[in-house]
């Protein structure tokens, strides 16, 4: 094979001298034949030519035929590979046996030794290289240690634009694999060079699906992400409110959606005394998860008072708001005593009073009725009478934020106002 065959068959294409062409295209033929060395050449060389319809078909088939010549470089089918490369298989087991120890790292070269040969490729062809080899059901666990190895061996050398477009390839490549092969740690460090690269959206997007997948894997240290540079909040809340749904959102329950949800509650009190974290910010992520994933409320009530003393000048509807996230029968005896003498929580006891009158309420209201034969209809009666009470709190609370409200535009407006007062009910 001629060491410069992709350039003449270029040429010969582009200057139309048919005897090269044919001569090239019948040395192309035997492309299956080539050695390892002369595909990856001819790869290489089709980086530098000119991108042409002619030059993208001569770099399919040059690609198909490396993938191939991979399979029959480690003696056995693509199926096969992927067999004796899984976390199951002997080569992933280790032994305390040194000649075991010794067999795993034969084995192991067996099957990676090819990752430095393939870093001679541009980002897009070794895509192209990878999905093929997925495609031929390779084994997603050395693909995936492919491409970290290939993100921190190119990043030494490689511009900030040639830094972007590599990331972008990785994660493309990454969520077409298992993700039981994808290390959540490694994640978590592509998403920090992400954040610092500015990479395209789509391409974030995809990630944070693919962390927030695995989040019931993720540590506190790996949600701490600094905030970028135009927000004015220590870390970046909004990116772990975005995890957290897409693991909502895979409707996961159990053990896992129990680690989130302590993992969340380690979070929010981490954050908790940010004295620029926003309440609407941190009642979002009070109400993250589902109340029915939290055994006890303790954190989240430690969070909330931490919150409360780096943010004083909260009102009493925004206080309110917070302090309603509580469960009290999730809070320990002295959680509860400590709730009653806390000035911080002194915008509850209202509120406490009225959810503890309530029930009382509602027995003296049963105890006059005479109770007759038709109790059905005496259920539905209280029921009514539970709802009708609900909605009332509603509307007070609703009237108690608004009249916060009127009380700050009030003291700004001048004492000359003529302004209306806003209605306290839509």
């Amino acid at each position: 094979m001629p060491s410069n065959v992709v350039f003449l068959h270029c040429a010969a294409k582009f200057m139309e001298v048919t005897k090269v062409l044919e001569q090239t295209e019948k040395c192309m033929e035997e492309i299956r034949y080539w050695a390892w060395p002369e595909v990856l050449l001819c790869l290489k060389q089709c980086q530098e030519v000119e991108t042409s319809p002619e030059a993208d078909s001569l770099a399919a088939k040059l690609m198909d035929a490396l993938v191939e010549k991979l399979c029959l470089t480690i003696e056995m089918s693509p199926s096969s590979a992927a067999s004796a490369c899984s976390p199951d298989s002997s080569l992933f087991r280790f032994s305390c046996d040194s000649k075991s120890t010794e067999s795993f790292k034969n084995s192991s070269v067996r099957f990676t030794w090819w990752f430095d040969e393939v870093l001679v490729l541009s980002p897009g062809l070794v895509e192209t290289f990878l999905k093929l080899m997925v495609s031929r059901k390779f084994d997603n666990l050395i693909i995936s240690r492919f491409l970290f190895y290939y993100q921190k061996v190119k990043f030494c050398s490689a511009s900030s634009h040639e830094k972007r477009k590599i990331l972008e390839t990785i994660i493309d490549t990454l969520c077409v694999l298992d993700r039981s092969c994808v290390p959540c740690k490694s994640l978590f460090g592509v998403l920090r060079l992400a954040l610092g690269l500015n990479i395209n959206k789509i391409c974030m997007n995809k990630l944070e699906l693919m962390i927030g997948h695995q989040l019931d894997q993720a540590t506190l240290d790996n949600l701490l992400v600094p905030s970028p540079s135009k927000s004015s909040h220590l870390y970046y809340v909004n990116l772990v409110l975005r995890f957290t749904k897409a693991f909502l959102d895979g409707e996961r329950g159990g053990l896992q959606l129990k680690k989130v949800s302590s993992l969340i509650d380690q979070y929010i009190a981490e954050v908790a005394p940010d004295p620029c974290l926003k309440p609407s910010k941190f009642l979002s992520l009070l109400s993250l998860v589902p109340d029915s994933a939290r055994e006890s409320h303790e954190e989240i009530y430690r969070a909330i008072d931490m919150y409360l003393e780096a943010h004083t000048g909260l009102t009493d509807g925004e206080k309110l708001n917070l302090i309603r996230t509580l469960s009290y029968e999730k809070l320990s005896g002295e959680s509860r005593a400590h709730i009653s003498h806390n000035p911080k929580f002194q915008a509850i006891e209202t509120l406490d009073e009225q959810q503890q009158q309530q029930p009382k309420q509602l027995i003296l209201r049963m105890e006059k009725v005479e109770i007759s034969g038709d109790n059905e209809k005496l259920k539905e009666h209280i029921e009514g009478i539970q709802w009708r009470v609900m909605e009332l709190e509603r509307a007070c609370l609703k009237m108690q934020n608004q009249m916060e409200v009127i009380k700050k535009r009030s003291k700004s407006s001048s004492k000359g106002s003529n302004r209306s007062l806003p209605k306290l009910c839509s």
